[in-house]
Order: structure tokens, then C-alpha cells, then sequence
């Protein structure tokens, strides 16, 4: 059987969604789960970079090692290559379906915060401006909505 191919989605690719990727991939090793992980950004500002130091500092402290990440663009290819999508925001949301092609990849695209909110349109607020404080918020709400989709996935 293939595995699941997981995609998490942010603007620059550097604060919530490597460090979703980071999060889900401790999930999907710590369950044997058959399934794999990559994050990407819907604009071009961060390509090739590491993420934001206060991300990696985060995710250090649970464990998670997401240090060797390089941003990378989300490209209307994904569609071809991920089973599910995971936008951090509406707008990222808007961005990746404004790409899609057909329903099939529509049908793929969801907001992250959907796995703990169902139906309740929340969104993981951008830390990039603000403080350790919260990038921690940020890895709270990324970790109960993994691992609801670990869950899922068992």
C-alpha cells in the first residue's frame, strides 16, 4: 500500500509549516505510520532557506529536529503529488485552490486547524512577528491537530 502523502502550507515556508511537517513527521515515526510529510510555502520570499530560529528553538524542546529544512514554493504539481494538503490560513487556503485544476485537487485542500476545529474555519496565526511565546502557541495547536491526523491515519 502507497503511503500518505501529507503536504503543510504557509506563506514563506520557514514558521508554521516546517515546523507542522516537524511535528507531523514525529507523529508518523512514533506511530509506524505509513505515511510521509513535506511543507511548503505559497510565495517565493524564503526559497532555499532554513527556518526561522525561534521554530527550530520550539520544536528542540519536544524533540523535534527541523533544523536541515530549506524552504521550498508550492507549485500547482503538488496536486499531483500529495494526498492531502494542509493550508495554515485562509489565505494560503485561497492561494493553493485558486491553483488547482479540477475538483479532485480541491477535494485534497483544507485548512490545518479543520482536524481539531471541524467546521470552525480557524486558523494557525503567523508567530513571525512576534515572540517565543508564541511559536509555542503555534506548536500547541499544530500538535493537537497532528495529532488528531495521526489518529486517523493508525
Amino acid at each position: 500500500m502507497n503511503p500518505t502523502r501529507i503536504l503543510m502550507v504557509c506563506l514563506g515556508n520557514i514558521c508554521r509549516s516546517p515546523m507542522a511537517e516537524g511535528i507531523m513527521q514525529h507523529k508518523i515515526d512514533k506511530y509506524q505510520l505509513n505515511a510521509t510529510v513535506e511543507s511548503k510555502g505559497t510565495a517565493p520570499y524564503h526559497i532555499g532557506d532554513t527556518p526561522d530560529h525561534r521554530g527550530i528553538q520550539t520544536l528542540e524542546q519536544y524533540d523535534i529536529d527541523i533544523s536541515r529544512h530549506h524552504g521550498q514554493q508550492f507549485s500547482v504539481e503538488d496536486f499531483d503529488a500529495y494526498d492531502l494538503i494542509y493550508a495554515m490560513d485562509e489565505s494560503n487556503l485561497n492561494t493553493i485552490l485558486a491553483l488547482s485544476r479540477n475538483k479532485n485537487d480541491r477535494e485534497k485542500v483544507k485548512l490545518i486547524l479543520e482536524e481539531s476545529f471541524p467546521g470552525q474555519n480557524k486558523i494557525v496565526f503567523d508567530p513571525y512577528y512576534g515572540n517565543m511565546a508564541d511559536f509555542e502557541d503555534t506548536y500547541i495547536v499544530l500538535n493537537e491537530a497532528c495529532e488528531i491526523l495521526a489518529q486517523k491515519l493508525v
